[in-house]
């Protein structure tokens, strides 16, 4: 239990062996470490507004979950000023080294304001000082220069990428802002919500619209199920920003416009020596990862090459060669599987090419499943894909419960045939034609 009370606590009884109430012995600062916190309360009826979006930059340049957001939360201040009659802003927030130009890019891909810090420290993602910054941002600290465009105490709703540093920074700051999170969403919308709950009604029996309401769309259970989480005032303290990470690829960025105007405002804080007591001397550079994301086709393999892993694989990259924009997948059934590949195939067969909860999440207009059974960790990772396509021997593969079509047939037989028909252009607008391979004498 927390307490406001600065008067010192009695001292705690406890029984004696005879049964007789003794007084503890003298608190050593160990036995009771939460008895002296004071909890740090919210705001109440505090003055909130905007929508803003945390864009994390890495190597110069805006992550492209960054840009995603950011038309996302375009369309949502969009319809938000259509539904209330309210004119409110995206603010894009960012920090780093030379980070200005980043800022009026975040204009270019949707932002009304962008707001940055910049400071040659803040070169790589460290959580105290990203923490602070952000917070203080939040709350419209700092000088006037900095502060002057925005008349309310804090943003109405804030959005973070579900990357590692996003989730991390995230967590962070909606705790220094005592406010709440739903991580790693996938959709997002604004209405109103009706709810009865005491706590939140603050009277028993009494139903209470509340407005404005950011909802926030979860996968859960290893995306067997999706949760819409809310985060709602209480009568006696404002939980606000609404706060949510957003899954990469889950939203469209949109086309960049550099004649877009908007405001560029540079943050200023002091920030002490101390919040950098970790230097970084000296690193190497591993080799860049397989990024997954934003292609036009996923070919993901499964299971179904097990007869003959090499020549599945070799298969799966003529389908993805044949298309303009594509990348292979595998499950995590090769990854942990003991296939042996021969030739430059083997390099396809590694973790970084995974697709589902513990691998990659993607949402390409096109999925093809080879070989695919469908575990629900699977489909994680490939839930948001616009048209789905599975080819599987086994028709009651869990796969074809989430397919829009689904190709009964040996992935050894079928993918040739694939790549044939979109080789020769026939299914370029016809996602039937992807369903029969092409070819009509079958």
């Amino acid at each position: 239990m927390t307490t406001n009370d600065d008067s010192e606590p009695e001292p705690d009884e406890t029984e004696s062996d005879d049964g007789e109430p003794n007084e503890t012995e003298s608190d050593d600062g160990l036995s009771h470490p939460t008895r002296d916190k004071k909890h740090v309360r919210a705001l109440t009826d505090g003055d909130y507004a905007d929508m803003w979006v945390f864009c994390e930059t890495q190597g110069g340049e805006l992550l492209e979950v960054s840009k995603e957001m950011l038309g996302k939360a375009r369309a949502l201040m969009d319809q938000f000023e259509e539904d209330y009659g309210d004119e409110e802003d995206v603010v894009a927030f960012l920090m780093g080294d030379d980070c200005e130009g980043l800022a009026e890019e975040c204009i270019a891909y949707g932002a009304d304001v962008a707001v940055y810090h910049d400071d040659e420290r803040l070169e790589r993602f460290l959580h105290k000082p990203y923490t602070e910054i952000a917070a203080h941002m939040a709350r419209g600290e700092g000088t006037v220069e900095s502060t002057d465009w925005r008349e309310y105490d804090e943003p109405r709703y804030i959005l973070f990428p579900a990357t590692n540093n996003g989730r991390d920074l995230s967590a962070k700051v909606q705790a220094e802002l005592d406010s709440g999170l739903a991580s790693d969403c996938s959709d997002l919308f604004i209405e109103e919500n009706e709810v009865s709950n005491p706590v939140k009604t603050g009277e028993p029996g009494v139903k209470k619209t509340v407005e404005k309401v950011l909802h926030m769309k979860r996968p859960d259970f290893s995306g067997f199920e999706y949760s819409t989480i809310l985060c709602l005032d209480n009568p006696d303290r404002d939980f606000h920003p609404q706060g949510a990470s957003v899954i990469p690829g889950s939203f469209e960025p949109l086309e960049p416009d550099s004649d877009r105007e908007g405001l560029v405002v540079e943050h200023e804080m002091d920030i002490p020596d101390d919040w950098f007591r970790v230097e970084i001397t000296d690193y190497d550079r591993l080799e860049a990862g397989i990024d997954l994301t934003g292609h036009d086709v996923i070919v993901c393999l499964g299971r179904g090459i097990a007869d003959d892993p090499t020549a599945g694989m070799e298969l799966g990259l003529d389908l993805v060669d044949a298309f303009e924009d594509a990348e292979l997948g595998i499950t995590r059934g090769i990854v942990t599987s003991s296939y042996q590949f021969e030739g430059h195939v083997e390099a396809y067969s590694k973790e970084e090419r995974q697709i589902g909860e513990t691998g990659q999440v993607v949402a390409p207009d096109l999925y093809i499943a080879a070989g695919v059974s469908g575990a629900v960790q699977h489909k994680v990772g490939m839930d948001e894909s616009d048209t789905v396509v599975a080819i599987n021997t086994d028709t009651d593969a869990r796969i074809g419960d989430f397919s829009d079509y689904f190709i009964e047939g040996d992935l050894f037989e079928v993918l040739p045939r694939l790549t044939a028909a979109v080789e020769a252009g026939e299914t370029a607008l016809e996602p039937e034609a992807v369903a029969d391979g092409g070819d009509d004498d079958d």
